[in-house]
């Protein structure tokens, strides 16, 4: 992890660091598993965490944070020019989605399985819409 992406997840409050620590791992296993994924780059974007795929072009950005509307929940940022969001809320209605960019996790409750497949669908945005235009 770069030192500067440490040092923001240090200064979260315990259990949203915690919390999107355990969405990084996920970002990293479904890349990992993906080798139309590729290498992520990991960085900063507004302050925040973010993963890029950089390399292939496969994917659209993802940041990590907390919500500033919902408070006490961490979020799974997604491009608000993509379709993510309303996927998310129609695909995977156990899942709290705010607006057209976050994707709502309670810190202090496991991480949800639906995760997975929701980050695997970004970081494919771009590959999966080149595809579905062939």
């Amino acid at each position: 992890m770069p030192d500067d992406v440490g040092a923001v997840f240090a200064a979260m409050p315990d259990a949203a660091g915690a919390c999107l620590r355990n969405v990084r791992a996920a970002i990293f296993a479904v890349a990992a598993r993906d080798a139309d994924i590729g290498a992520l780059t990991e960085t900063l974007k507004w302050g925040e965490p973010a993963y890029l795929t950089q390399a292939t072009r496969s994917g659209s950005t993802i940041r990590l944070g907390q919500s500033r509307k919902t408070a006490g929940r961490c979020a799974i940022f997604v491009n608000c020019n993509t379709t993510l969001a309303d996927t998310v809320r129609t695909r995977f209605p156990e899942l709290e989605v705010e607006g057209d960019r976050a994707v709502l996790i309670d810190p202090d409750r496991p991480l949800p399985e639906a995760v997975a497949p929701v980050l695997s669908l970004a970081l494919r945005y771009h590959l999966d819409k080149r595809v579905g235009a062939a």
